[in-house]
């Protein structure tokens, strides 16, 4: 065989030859199948050789002495490499090797082959296995993964070769795998009864654990396999072992729901208030499950319904969160504090709230109290306006909570905006109807930092922009942290000139975009003010920043002469400064703007400017109720349509 697979080589490639063989002499018949299989790849163009590498890999399996499958010992591996190197070529085959219509080779997929000592434990052959014994095969000896044929046979449920084994090899019973895993764990993880009761009648330990800890008894409560529990604790498995996480048999038990076993445990010794690593008790499990029935069991067994966890959150705060109504029922009606914070000082009610759990925030409310909640630095209204939990705001605005509450200082910190306002949170949402409810129980529109007029400019949203003015919003608004001599609603909207010509309808204060410090004088350069709201220094050197040097920026530039042409429809005889001229003159279509500005202006504009002042910007949003004539409403409302 190795002479024709030699000759092929030599007369496609002439890469073996007559001089070289001496090379290839000693190779195995497995190697130089491989070798010409190799060379049969390496052929043609690389198209070609790549698509015959991808239908190699597609033919060609995996070896077939995995360790997934058995484990080799010394006189295996010859066994069934000498099986290998006596198989009989099929026809047309080259060793198992075969040649497609194309030239290319592969090999079929072999048949597994079983170790004799793994075959004939998964039969359950003792006869097979009491032979190789006799024969003076050593079955104590672990393979790589340090399995014994004892590990296999408890694994795969064969108690009488494991007995034969255990036998044989008394002092492998408690021997563990490179997992730490013993044999009575491997029968527990499987559920074989039988199995288990043999090894512990043996002498074997039963609080052996594996590499994470975990002991047969927390395996079978894990498996909800309480045959095995009753019998583990008949042994006197420890109830009260501590995996890696520090979570007992117990807490699984728990966190299965299985009421018999939880039974089994806390007859058996069990304690019931034992935590784990994150300090949660079975309780705080069963709450944060939803299990009622292990909830009452554990409560009955005189488990403490006000337990917290190490970030001090209590077993009715995660019930809140995780919206398990009837084990919030339950932990109010045993006496649960809802007045015990979590780490953040939170309360179960804001939990509630911020999730929407309408059916538990009306339990919580009669034994919530608001001082505590006062003390957390917000509102159950601020959690529901974020989440746009409507049906909780309303439940909480009926129940008398203060619509005008305020974050403290250290919650408003959390936020870039430094939003302190219920109101706030609800037009950052786009929340039309929370916003509406806010209102008319009385919220304030002008609290915060940032007003919320101008987040609803920034968002476009114009119904929202009318209903904020309708209440009162200042429609003048600035920024204290950010100040400019003009009103802040005109820098939100100077890019979107519909907006900004709505906000001149309703009374915003033109007069201040046209009041420069530096009137026809000379003005310092923007380049060294542009700075000044991110540099507390600079915020104290420079005074506020004014329209002129706002509209020059380059941000602002290309919008600067459509925003003065609609500011100058809104303002008397104004003088523009040398850098609204210079700037305007900078661009040859905007020449009309500057002779709109020059004075005097007309007087019928002044006339108009007149009667709008006098009708107060306070009145403007409501102009189409005044009692005037309709003609003179369309004229001051700048509607040219008619």
């Amino acid at each position: 065989m190795t002479t024709q697979v030699t000759v092929a080589r030599n007369s496609q490639t002439g890469a073996i030859n007559h001089e070289d063989y001496s090379l290839y002499s000693s190779m195995t018949e497995e190697e130089l199948i491989d070798m010409a299989i190799e060379q049969s790849l390496m052929d043609g163009s690389p198209e070609q050789t790549a698509a015959k590498t991808t239908a190699r890999e597609q033919t060609v399996p995996s070896q077939p002495y995995s360790s997934q499958n058995f484990y080799l010992y010394p006189w295996q591996r010859h066994a069934a490499q000498s099986g290998s190197q006596a198989q009989t070529p099929g026809s047309g085959s080259l060793g198992g090797v075969w040649q497609r219509y194309d030239g290319t080779l592969f090999k079929r997929p072999q048949p597994e082959v079983l170790d004799p000592v793994i075959s004939a434990i998964r039969g359950g052959d003792e006869d097979a296995l009491l032979a190789m014994i006799k024969s003076g095969k050593n079955l104590a000896q672990p393979n790589k993964d340090g399995w014994l044929p004892l590990h296999e046979a408890a694994y795969y449920g064969q108690e009488g070769c494991m007995k034969l084994l255990q036998k044989s090899y008394p002092g492998t019973i408690d021997q563990r795998t490179l997992q730490e895993e013993t044999p009575l764990y491997l029968a527990t993880n499987k559920g074989h009864l039988q199995c288990v009761i043999s090894l512990l009648q043996a002498g074997a330990e039963p609080d052996i654990a594996n590499k994470s800890r975990e002991t047969p008894l927390y395996k079978a409560c894990e498996r909800k396999n309480i045959e095995a529990v009753r019998i583990l604790m008949q042994h006197n498995a420890d109830a009260n072992h501590r995996c890696n996480r520090g979570w007992t048999a117990l807490h699984e038990a728990v966190g299965r729901n299985d009421l018999e076993i939880m039974d089994l445990l806390v007859k058996g010794g069990a304690k019931v208030e034992s935590a784990n690593c994150y300090g949660i008790t079975s309780l705080f499990v069963a709450a944060e499950s939803g299990h009622l029935e292990a909830l009452r069991y554990l409560a009955k067994c005189g488990a403490e319904i006000n337990t917290q966890a190490s970030d001090k959150a209590s077993a009715l705060y995660e019930a809140s969160k995780n919206g398990h109504e009837k084990i919030v029922e339950f932990l109010l009606s045993q006496g649960a504090d809802a007045n015990k914070t979590n780490k953040d000082g939170l309360l179960p009610i804001h939990a509630a709230s911020k999730k929407g759990y309408l059916g538990i925030v009306t339990m919580l409310l009669p034994v919530t109290s608001r001082i505590r909640i006062k003390r957390s630095g917000i509102s159950p209204l601020h959690m529901a306006a974020e989440h746009n939990r409507d049906d909780v705001l309303e439940e909480l605005m009926e129940a008398g909570f203060d619509v005008n509450a305020t974050l403290s200082d250290e919650r408003a910190r959390l936020y870039e905006d430094r939003r302190t306002t219920v109101l706030y949170f609800a037009v950052a949402n786009n929340n039309f109807y929370a916003t509406e409810l806010l209102l008319e129980a009385g919220a304030n529109p002008n609290v915060d930092l940032i007003n919320p007029l101008l987040i609803s400019i920034r968002q476009g949203n114009v119904k929202l922009m009318k209903l904020l003015l309708e209440y009162g919003a200042n429609i003048n608004a600035y920024i204290s942290s950010h100040p400019t001599t003009f009103p802040a609603t005109v820098m939100f909207s100077m890019k979107y000139l519909v907006l900004l010509k709505f906000l001149m309808d309703m009374g915003c204060d033109a007069d201040a975009c046209f009041q420069c410090h530096y009137g026809c004088g000379p003005h310092p350069a923007t380049d060294a003010r542009k700075d000044r709201f991110n540099d507390p220094v600079m915020k104290k050197q420079f005074n506020p920043v004014q329209f002129c040097e706002m509209v020059s920026t380059p941000e602002m530039s290309r919008w600067a002469g459509p925003i003065i042409d609609v500011l100058l429809d809104y303002v008397g005889n104004v003088q523009l400064c040398s850098q609204l001229k210079e700037h305007i003159d900078s661009y040859e279509g905007w020449a009309n703007i500057k002779k709109k500005a020059e004075l005097p202006r007309p007087l019928a504009h002044l006339c108009r400017i007149k009667v709008r002042t006098v009708i107060g910007k306070d009145r403007l949003p409501l102009i189409d109720s005044l009692p005037l004539p309709g003609r003179l409403i369309r004229f001051l409302q700048y509607d040219f349509t008619h």
